[in-house]
């Protein structure tokens, strides 16, 4: 069996807000505490880190030796585009000054992404957006996100960068808010160092396959790095890996490797109200069983299946080494 590597944001590890508990979910934790709870966690090898770093001002050096001690490496940094100096847009705010800003940030991440060697710079620009009839001029919008990612990608050749779509939330809509959209944008850009990063998560939410969703992206090769959840398909609730749709999110792992991608496989959860190591270690204990699912899956009785369109004969083969494969794990 070939075991994937695990990963997980941070984020994972750290305290939670929201509109209700303001007061947060637990004890407040800095950068360093998330990442000693994350080493906790024994099947997990690298994280995806904030930036600025959260709870202190922390060097780089700071948390590095924060990272071997719990053998952990980082897989990507994610700039802080979506919090209140940017509540009308990072890429696509009116103001020039504060689009200025959005790009100063993420260019001081791009030194921290080279720091840590890793895979990329994690674009998830939430507040670029509307959420009105009206409000915009869609294409100044849609212009001013593929300039902002653009004029980034083409400034630090060197790196990548994934795009994480999603259909809604902060903003009611978001400029890259589906796989079409954000592959079209891409495209359009024209940089072979931007890509997608496909949370299992937003898609389902956005009303498509993950899967289908993943062979798009991979068909036109920008399949950069994706993050696995769960939720209820209204809201991105991010609840554990295979707790509510574990047939789709193994078919998007099928897809994976009928593709021979052999990325990250990472945790993007919230638990608000679990405990966080037990949280993700069950969530990869799943991940686990789905990858020896995939090891006992009959590819070829699936191919012979699919061609003749018979979705019983292929879900019966398809849940045979899934549910096998947890009920052993």
């Amino acid at each position: 069996m070939t075991t994937p590597r695990f990963g997980a944001g941070i984020w994972h590890f750290a305290t939670y807000l929201d509109r209700y508990a303001t007061d947060g979910y637990g004890v407040p934790r800095n950068i360093i505490e998330a990442i000693d709870l994350a080493g906790q966690v024994k099947d997990l090898s690298v994280v995806d880190l904030n930036w600025p770093y959260f709870g202190g001002d922390y060097s780089n050096e700071q948390i590095k030796t924060a990272l071997d001690r719990n053998k952990l490496g980082v897989i990507g940094i994610t700039p802080e585009i979506y919090t209140r100096d940017f509540v009308r847009g990072a890429f696509t705010n009116p103001d020039a000054g504060i689009r200025r800003k959005a790009h100063e940030l993420i260019t001081a991440a791009c030194d921290v992404v080279r720091f840590h060697k890793a895979d990329y710079v994690k674009l998830w620009p939430g507040q670029d957006g509307w959420d009105y009839p009206f409000q915009v001029d869609y294409s100044t919008q849609w212009q001013r996100s593929l300039d902002g990612v653009g004029q980034l990608a083409s400034e630090n050749p060197d790196l990548k960068f994934v795009i994480e779509y999603k259909p809604r939330e902060p903003r009611v809509r978001m400029s890259f808010g589906s796989v079409a959209r954000t592959i079209l944008g891409i495209e359009k850009i024209g940089l072979p160092n931007v890509g997608i990063l496909l949370d299992f998560g937003h898609a389902i939410m956005g009303g498509e396959s993950a899967a289908d969703s993943a062979q798009l992206a991979i068909d036109h090769g920008r399949l950069f790095g994706m993050d696995v959840n769960d939720n209820y398909r209204s809201w991105d609730d991010d609840l554990v890996a295979g707790s509510l749709h574990p047939l789709e999110l193994f078919e998007f792992f099928y897809v994976l490797k009928k593709n021979n991608w052999n990325g990250v496989w990472q945790l993007d959860q919230f638990p608000f109200r679990e405990d966080s190591v037990a949280t993700a270690t069950h969530a990869i204990d799943f991940l686990k069983a789905a990858a020896k699912g995939l090891d006992r899956l009959d590819f070829d009785a699936l191919h012979e299946a699919q061609s003749r369109h018979d979705a019983i004969g292929a879900m019966k083969i398809a849940q045979k080494a899934l549910f096998g494969a947890l009920g052993e794990q």
